[in-house]
């Protein structure tokens, strides 16, 4: 329990950094994104402000994630870090809905955005942020198996594109071509709704209990223990870092009860231990 709070203080801890790195990143291109009217570069601050609207989203999803298990919910609360993400996909629809009516709208009313040297150094300043927090988040999402974490940084991911495809806009600008600035909006928009749905689309999978691990690897771990005969209907659902396991085995007919109590047990051991990320493992033994 003790390394399981540990887990989700430094989930918190990190969460806080990209907080913090995210909204300095995003104020500062929608203040000068608004300034010098370039819908791209505030398109993709605001894109950036919902990197970190996401951080305090998953600081939420952590708080009800890292709660003991209680009566009402004998599997923990970890389920909430994975719903949490589906809060992201859908506050990245939102985004991405609301900066294409933006881009329409400029179509039929067209400003000039004024392009200086400031525009590119923010721009580039930013990006480097951006880089920074996407592979550490990933990296420590890694570590710590955490879904809010991997999530988190593929939202963060995408301002990485959004950024590139600005600067290309403000390129364009200052060559004259101002209309790439609003296919450059186009661009950001059907990037953040991409990304909303890869994120959708895994934690669904992991909420609808799609198979997590191999069946094929759980089933050459229990055939080595001895005594099992046979292994079959087997089943696998759950996160990455909370796999729960069911299975049938077949022993010998003759075989006493208390044998079999200890088979049952050996294999649960044998799969928590060799496969990383099983807590649970429910084996029905039944005679050959």
């Amino acid at each position: 329990m003790k390394d399981e709070r540990k887990r989700y203080l430094t989930i918190r801890n990190v969460l806080i950094i990209t907080l913090i790195l995210n909204w300095s990143v995003s104020l500062a291109k929608i203040v000068y994104g608004l300034i010098t009217k370039s819908i791209s570069m505030t398109a993709d601050g605001f894109h950036s402000l919902s990197d970190g609207t996401s951080n305090v989203i998953c600081l939420i999803g952590i708080w009800f994630a890292c709660r003991p298990v209680d009566k009402e919910h004998p599997y923990g609360h970890k389920k909430y870090e994975t719903f949490t993400s589906l809060a992201i996909a859908a506050l990245l629809f939102f985004i991405s809905f609301n900066l294409l009516k933006e881009v329409i709208a400029r179509f039929f009313k067209p400003v000039v955005p004024e392009v200086n040297v400031l525009s590119f150094v923010v721009m580039l300043a930013t990006l480097m942020i951006n880089i920074f927090v996407v592979f550490y988040e990933r990296k420590k999402g890694k570590e710590l198996k955490s879904d809010i974490l991997i999530t988190d940084s593929t939202h963060t991911k995408t301002d990485i594109y959004v950024s590139l495809s600005v600067i290309i806009a403000l390129v364009s600008i200052k060559l004259g071509f101002n209309v790439i600035d609003l296919i450059a909006g186009i661009f950001i928009s059907g990037l953040i709704a991409w990304a909303a749905i890869g994120i959708a689309r895994e934690s669904s999978y992991i909420l609808c209990d799609g198979c997590t691990v191999d069946t094929k690897l759980i089933a050459d771990v229990v055939k080595k223990v001895q005594g099992v005969k046979r292994c079959h209907k087997i089943r696998a659902r759950g996160r990455q870092d909370d796999i729960h396991v069911d299975l049938h085995v077949s022993v010998d007919n003759n075989m006493h009860v208390d044998k079999a109590h200890y088979i049952s047990h050996k294999i649960q051991d044998d799969v928590k231990r060799q496969i990383e990320g099983v807590t649970d493992v429910i084996v029905h033994v039944e005679p050959l």
